[in-house]
């Protein structure tokens, strides 16, 4: 039987780290966990001695990880939530088996507003015990996946194929193809020669080459916060934009969507969680529920002649 050793993080150790990287300071951590400061201090100098590394630097400003730390952290959390997951599977399977507790799903904007809540209805009326909690996230840098690496998340909601490798213990499956479009003010005889809007999400390693062979599209003159502020623009006939399927479901009649044509780019969506959570009776149910949602209401289909 394996022993624990002096090198050991115990799980009140790893709550400490979590409490000082989302507080940023002992103190904020001490109040956060109805400890002394110097108990949390305590607690930290143990860690960082057992892991033979510093983990956070210290400063009048607070307490930052390093990147030690914030390796550190990020495990603690993924460790933390299995405890969790460990009580609810048990109990579970000595009980009805019916899966209960928090789940916590993170999701780029369009897939939150678009996708998500049919989902979650459905869910919520098969597993009534289990508790959704989502994070919106820009799909930028490590994205939504990076939620999940982190241990902010169960699951996310990502688009995959990028160049970016998935982070080491991460596990991701496709859920669709989502195509891309353009989109321009209703009635405007030459949709081609608007400026571009665009927005910092919109285009990845997916669509990049396919861009840059598209002589016809300008450099962006307009960037906008998010997909929404680039339809409204579009919807006001300041330009024309290249978005995806589930940034256009819902669009106004004030714009229209036109088909790209066969050597259209898209991109793939799909789910990413951790090799330990995948099997956990939350992240299966909320798998089989996302499986079961039919997406082609989602892609809008009021094109006019299509671009080859």
């Amino acid at each position: 039987m394996a022993r624990t050793t002096d090198s050991d993080l115990g799980p009140h150790e790893l709550r400490v780290l979590v409490a000082v990287a989302d507080t940023g300071g002992f103190s904020a951590a001490a109040g956060a966990l109805g400890l002394t400061q110097s108990a949390v201090s305590h607690s930290v100098r143990g860690s960082e001695r057992k892991i033979g590394a510093v983990l956070f630097d210290r400063g009048r400003a607070g307490a930052r990880p390093t990147p030690a730390g914030e390796k550190a952290v990020a495990y603690a959390r993924r460790v933390l939530r299995l405890l969790d997951v460990l009580t609810a599977e048990a109990r579970g399977a000595a009980g009805t088996g019916v899966a209960e507790g928090p789940l916590r799903i993170a999701a780029f904007r369009s897939a939150a507003l678009h996708l998500l809540p049919p989902v979650l209805e459905r869910l919520r009326a098969r597993h009534p015990g289990i508790e959704p909690r989502v994070r919106i996230v820009r799909e930028v840098g490590r994205g939504t996946a990076g939620e999940v690496a982190d241990g902010k998340a169960d699951i996310a909601i990502a688009t995959l194929g990028g160049s970016a490798p998935l982070p080491p213990g991460l596990v991701a499956n496709g859920l669709f193809e989502e195509p891309y479009a353009v989109v321009h003010p209703v009635g405007h005889a030459a949709p081609r020669s608007l400026p571009l809007v665009d927005w910092a999400e919109n285009c990845g390693s997916y669509t990049r080459d396919w861009w840059a062979a598209q002589e016809w599209i300008p450099t962006a003159t307009v960037e906008a916060e998010d997909d929404g502020a680039v339809l409204a623009l579009v919807s006001g006939g300041h330009g024309m934009a290249i978005m995806p399927a589930l940034s256009l479901a819902g669009a106004p009649d004030s714009v229209t969507i036109a088909d790209l044509g066969p050597r259209r780019p898209t991109r793939q969506v799909g789910y990413v969680t951790t090799s330990q959570l995948a099997g956990s009776a939350v992240v299966r149910a909320f798998v089989r529920e996302l499986r079961a949602e039919p997406v082609g209401h989602l892609f809008p289909c009021r094109p006019v002649a299509g671009h080859d």
